[in-house]
């Protein structure tokens, strides 16, 4: 889920990030635009270790008070939809996910135009939706033209560029281009320990996708 490079430890992270939101939570109160900041971010560090339940509490708050606060097409309540709706999709709800990615996309794309960094990660998240209903050839044909654009804007080692090279590389396997698949994961990997680090959560998520390849490839 996430793009983002950070070398502490999760359980620290995730001890830090919990006292913050809750110092900040007492002093401003619970809905104050910075709580809710905090509280998206400790959503993610739940993500990152697995803890989908308490990552989808956090983010339904937030986009009910975002909602209440600033409307349905404020960055700031398409961010934390985006969010929710990657989660939905880990959790299975996969209808519900795709319908809110496209909504989030398609609002992201009337705010800042569908070459934005932010819409193409909507599009990203989109597309692993996709990809998971079982429509791969829609799927891959999205994430080229996502990566094509994120390379001539950000380059090929940019974290958004490799989230999307990521999730390419898991249709490549699933459509039985185990050698494209091998080959694209393996750069991804050495990018990410390269950028990230080989403790990094986004770093350990590719060598996993890059070992089932690599063992169904017998390499």
């Amino acid at each position: 889920m996430s793009t983002r490079c950070d070398d502490r430890p999760i359980a620290r992270r995730i001890e830090e990030e919990e006292r913050l939101v809750a110092e900040r939570g007492q002093a401003l109160g619970e809905d104050h635009p910075a709580t809710l900041a905090l509280a998206l971010d400790l959503a993610e560090l739940y993500w990152s270790e697995g803890r989908l339940g308490a990552a989808r509490k956090l983010e339904e708050r937030v986009v009910t008070a975002r909602l209440r606060q600033l409307g349905a097409h404020h960055p700031d309540t398409l961010k934390a939809q985006g969010k929710l709706a990657v989660t939905l999709a880990a959790q299975g709800r996969l209808g519900a996910a795709r319908r809110l990615q496209e909504a989030v996309a398609e609002g992201l794309d009337a705010l800042y135009g569908a070459s934005h960094r932010e819409s193409l990660r909507a599009r990203n998240n989109l597309a692993g939706s996709i990809a998971a209903e079982g429509d791969l050839r829609a799927a891959r044909a999205l994430l080229e033209r996502i990566i094509e654009t994120l390379v001539a804007a950000f380059g090929e080692e940019d974290p958004d560029t490799l989230a999307a090279c990521e999730n390419l590389g898991g249709i490549l396997w699933r459509q039985g281009e185990g050698e494209e698949a091998y080959g694209l994961m393996c750069r991804v990997f050495e990018s990410r320990c390269r950028v990230c680090g080989e403790s990094d959560p986004a770093t350990r998520q590719a060598g996993a996708l890059l070992a089932l390849i690599e063992e169904s490839l017998g390499v």
